[in-house]
């Protein structure tokens, strides 16, 4: 009869340890080790209500949470209040251990392409002049695009009235794409051969021999720091497909 009683007796207490607003307080540092655990199991914030939902009544939930909060500030784990609710997290001098970087690859639009192709091989060029050749407006986004890529570079100013900025490519250019020099991009036949030339193209079609040449040209001035943002100020900032002014 004494070893039934006792049983039940066991039971009734493995049942209130895991139950909600049970009735039996434990002690401070079991306390402590129920917060933690329902912390570290938190797939999000918990506030202290959903915390002190499922502790024994009578926590202090507060309480804990500082003294849990305390004993964690100088691990490799910190507890963080977060809004109303509280997670652990990584400590915030430990974050670079976590840290991946990788490079994002992203597609050229064809306006872009189009538009480095024609600075590699006509550079030094103005926008006008990459405007003129491609029959359509260019937008800011496509020379961000290949400017913030690094493969093509603001060279001078053009001694032409307005002073247009020149466009020219960059050595970053020449390693992305393979070539030991900018003269090494194919020409009229190689172009032919690959398929990306029209076999009717007029007779009086050239293409010409480009230089990346770093100094100026003798048409070029020096390119001052303010110029960049004029120059990308003065772009219209949506990709314009329209025909733009013509230079004559």
């Amino acid at each position: 009869m004494a070893d039934n009683t006792t049983k039940k007796v066991q039971q009734a207490g493995d049942s209130a340890a895991f139950s909600p607003n049970v009735t039996v307080l434990a002690t401070r540092s079991a306390q402590l080790r129920m917060v933690e655990a329902l912390l570290f199991a938190a797939t999000e914030p918990l506030d202290v209500a959903s915390i002190a939902a499922r502790m024994p009544d009578g926590c202090d939930v507060p309480a804990l949470l500082t003294e849990l909060q305390n004993d964690y500030a100088k691990r490799g784990v910190n507890l963080a209040r977060v809004g109303d609710g509280w997670r652990f997290r990584t400590a915030d001098d430990l974050a670079f251990l976590l840290r991946q970087e990788q490079v994002e690859q992203k597609k050229l639009s064809r306006a872009a392409l189009e538009t480095l192709a024609i600075i590699a091989y006509h550079q030094p060029v103005t926008r006008a002049e990459i405007e003129e050749i491609r029959g359509v407006s260019i937008s800011r986004g496509v020379l961000d695009v290949l400017l913030e890529t690094g493969w093509i570079r603001m060279r001078g100013r053009r001694r032409t009235p307005g002073r247009p900025v020149t466009y020219g490519t960059t050595p970053d250019f020449l390693d992305h794409f393979g070539l030991e020099n900018v003269r090494d991009l194919p020409g009229m036949d190689e172009l032919k051969a690959a398929g990306l030339l029209q076999t009717d193209i007029p007779d009086n079609l050239k293409i010409p021999a480009p230089s990346d040449d770093e100094a100026l040209a003798p048409d070029e001035d020096p390119l001052d720091e303010a110029d960049v943002d004029e120059e990308l100020s003065s772009v219209p900032g949506d990709e314009d497909e329209t025909p733009p002014p013509s230079l004559d």
